[in-house]
């Protein structure tokens, strides 16, 4: 084998924000070397593409622990699996199955050292049942997210009678957050999505009470019919107008857990976005904790 590929950053989404293919580029390049002592060289076998990723190529990510991509520089994600080729690590063997939680290139083949603060893991594959993409959803980043949320911000109790809603709710994250909020105690999961096939998935599959496909349904009308009671849990993962009418059912004392704004991605705005005064007043009159 000669060669080796990488994805890089050409440039920044113009003036409407909207990200393209031409902001992004596909070079070729020599394969690597033989590791040196304590490297381990990797081919990449899956990537996560996150959406958060689309605050890496503004100039300013808005938050101090995600940096932006270099224009010109090699892309790199948060997750990755891949499979050692060469070691000279005592600690891994060719054909080990690997993964890492932040810092994962999207390049072919690439090589690293063993690294304290974002470490290389071996994956024990009889664990996942074949499926090498779990560390990258479930088991990685993606569930650790979603569980922090439910458990630690969400003001779960069973026996409560609580409701909760999830946008982006087909998405890996908030598929994950409606489970554990059922399995937390939630009375009702109600779930806000893009599609009828997506509110099949999450009523038959996930184990949703419900599920509001916001391209063909009223999503205000829908949480008031499916909610009667009002809101006390809502798992954000859109931000926008769909949160605004959230927003705009909860209870007193009620919890918002704030994941992801990817409705506002694309504008010129700070992380977190602004809200509007409306939504801002009813957080405080109803005591909402966000």
């Amino acid at each position: 084998m000669s060669t080796n590929a990488h994805v890089i950053f050409l440039k920044r989404p113009g003036a409407e924000g909207i990200p393209a293919d031409d902001n992004f580029g596909f070079e070729k390049f020599p394969y690597p070397a033989s590791p040196d002592t304590g490297e381990v060289l990797i081919k990449t076998l899956y990537l996560s593409v996150d959406p958060a990723l689309r605050c890496r190529m503004n100039e300013d990510t808005g938050v101090h622990y995600v940096t932006p991509w270099e224009i010109g520089k090699e892309v790199d994600g948060f997750m990755g699996v891949g499979q050692v080729v060469q070691s000279a690590d005592p600690g891994f063997s060719p054909g080990d199955i690997v993964e890492s939680q932040a810092g994962w290139p999207w390049v072919a083949f690439f090589k690293r050292k063993q690294e304290e603060q974002n470490p290389l893991r071996k994956v024990d594959t009889a664990l996942l049942g074949g499926n090498l993409t779990l560390p990258l959803t479930v088991l990685g980043l993606i569930g650790l997210t979603a569980y922090l949320g439910i458990k630690e911000k969400g003001g779960i109790s069973a026996g409560q009678n609580q409701t909760l809603v999830v946008s982006g709710a087909a998405g890996a994250c908030g598929s994950i957050a409606g489970q554990l909020g059922r399995l937390e105690g939630c009375a009702r999961v109600v779930g806000i999505c893009g599609s009828k096939e997506k509110c099949l998935f999450l009523t038959e599959e996930l184990g949703f009470d419900a599920a509001i496909n916001y391209k063909t349904e009223n999503v205000k009308e829908r949480l008031a019919t499916l909610c009667p009671e009002g809101v006390d849990v809502y798992f954000d993962n859109v931000g926008g107008e769909i949160s605004d009418t959230v927003i705009s059912q909860m209870n007193k004392n009620s919890n918002v857990i704030l994941c992801g704004q990817i409705a506002v991605y694309n504008k010129d705005l700070p992380y977190p976005p602004p809200i509007p005064e409306r939504i801002e007043n009813r957080i405080k009159e109803m005591s909402i904790n966000r």
